[in-house]
């Protein structure tokens, strides 16, 4: 069963979330362009990313390991985030919640596919 990703409010969470995370990584130092700049960039456009793939999965069961990897991702992220603000004292607090609710999202879909 196909969803739109385009419609999913998760899916425009976390496109949102990838904009945060792109507007912190170009305030951190060049030196970190090969490290946590390009770690925290693919881990945030991973989020979304693996939402809409698993969107046109066949299965619900293939759609939910998508999730996975999402939630996942978003976990890494946040970790990252973590990582930028005790080395570089970088505000990231907003973008937490952020993280925070599409992952209290991802959780919800993943409950109703696992429901269905």
């Amino acid at each position: 069963m196909k969803h739109n990703f385009k419609e999913l409010l998760v899916w425009k969470k976390s496109i949102e979330l990838v904009k945060s995370i792109y507007q912190i990584t170009s305030m951190l130092p060049s030196d970190e362009r090969f490290g946590l700049i390009s770690q925290m960039n693919r881990s945030s456009v991973s989020v979304p990313s693996n939402i809409a793939e698993g969107s046109g999965r066949t299965s619900d069961k293939e759609f939910l390991h998508f999730l996975n990897i999402a939630i996942a991702s978003s976990y890494e992220l946040e970790t990252q985030l973590i990582i930028t603000n005790e080395l570089f004292h970088v505000d990231i607090e907003s973008v937490i919640k952020q993280i925070s609710e599409v992952q209290k999202m991802i959780l919800g879909l993943k409950r109703n596919l696992e429901n269905k």
